[in-house]
């Protein structure tokens, strides 16, 4: 990949090279559904290039650090819209939502660093962000043509509007599904950056060619588990049991991908841009090595065909759900990788959405 800094394009485990990445296929929004549909369903992603309004997209940006402003987290008389991050701050005082309660993201303990994250989760709820970017018409109309879902097309209340500081913890691999268990595997994200995104900044990466590999995994487990003598609503729960607290498959990205054969697909993403991809679709971050100490935003949106099963709400408001312990004896010898034994049971909770109408979003720990 010409023009690529090993020193500066980088996951939390080593360097992206020519030799372990490769670049995302960008696509037209305009052009041929069968042929945009094709493509999604052999490369089990589509990165389609200016798909919602930029201004759009940059007000919310704008909208979002004004908001967060206060916190000090942002370069003093700097616009927020450009998001530069403080220099004489340090990024302890302002951990991320979504990659992880371990390793500085997740709620913090400092009353600093609290108020940033209470700030960062409020802003689900301002209407700059939950009417005008998650509710916005183009990208809702352009799912309904591109799945075929027309009026059936459902919002999930559920979103993550995630910052990611420089030189922070980047987002560990896994897919969708995980966190969408109790609906049929046909839900679609849609990944949306807020603002312009460099090679560098720590933007989503793809594993190539993983759907199958995701699909696989979540396959092998399933049956591991029925045959260890679990119920089907156990196994339902074990795979998130048996991996890391916040639904990872891995912290070693480059590894990951070495040892399944594939190469990480990396992008440089402009407000406008979209990606959508499969539930079983295994993508994680690089590091945000910024030259300019820029903060990466983004949003993670799902969909679902209200016509069919999907995931609906466990409990209301924005709590986890209880966990759903398994008897220890039972996943005994289940557990796929080394990785998937480390951690406790993840607690995610998807919330039913709405069509075309208002959806509240509930802030939460998974996303991208």
């Amino acid at each position: 990949m010409p023009g690529v800094l090993t020193q500066t394009l980088a996951v939390s485990d080593g360097p992206l090279t020519s030799e372990n990445a490769a670049l995302l296929r960008p696509s037209d929004p305009n052009l041929p559904l069968d042929e945009l549909r094709a493509r999604f369903n052999a490369d089990g992603y589509l990165f389609l290039k200016g798909v919602l309004p930029r201004e759009d997209v940059l007000e919310a940006r704008r909208q979002y650090f004004s908001y967060l402003a206060p916190t000090g987290v942002l370069k003093t008389d700097s616009d927020p819209v450009h998001g530069i991050f403080n220099p004489d701050k340090t990024p302890d005082d302002f951990p991320g939502i979504g990659a992880g309660a371990a390793g500085g993201n997740g709620r913090p303990g400092g009353e600093s660093a609290a108020q940033f994250v209470d700030r960062a989760i409020e802003a689900h709820y301002k209407d700059w962000y939950a009417e005008k970017l998650v509710q916005h018409p183009a990208l809702y109309a352009f799912i309904a043509k591109f799945t075929g879902w027309g009026d059936n097309t459902l919002t999930f209340k559920r979103t993550l509007l995630r910052n990611n500081i420089p030189q922070t913890k980047p987002i560990g691999v896994h897919y969708d599904q995980i966190f969408i268990r109790h609906g049929e595997p046909t839900a679609v994200t849609a990944w949306v950056p807020i603002g312009d995104i460099k090679l560098s900044g720590g933007g989503l990466i793809y594993l190539e060619d993983s759907d199958v590999v995701g699909q696989k995994i979540e396959n092998e487990f399933t049956a591991k588990a029925l045959a260890a003598g679990m119920t089907e609503e156990e196994a339902k729960y074990a795979f998130n049991s048996n991996m890391m607290s916040t639904g990872m498959l891995s912290e070693n990205p480059a590894e990951f991908a070495k040892e399944n054969g594939r190469r990480w697909l990396v992008a440089e993403y402009e407000a406008g841009d979209v990606v959508l991809h499969k539930p079983h679709m295994i993508h994680a971050s690089t590091v945000n090595n910024d030259p300019d100490r820029v903060i990466r935003l983004a949003t993670d949106l799902r969909f679902a065909d209200s016509s069919r099963p999907y995931d609906k709400p466990i409990l209301p408001g924005i709590r986890p759900r209880p966990a759903y312990r398994i008897p220890t004896g039972k996943i005994r010898n289940v557990i796929p990788t080394t990785d998937l034994a480390r951690g406790g049971i993840a607690q995610h909770d998807f919330h039913e959405g709405s069509q075309g109408g208002h959806t509240q979003p509930e802030a939460g720990v998974e996303g991208d």
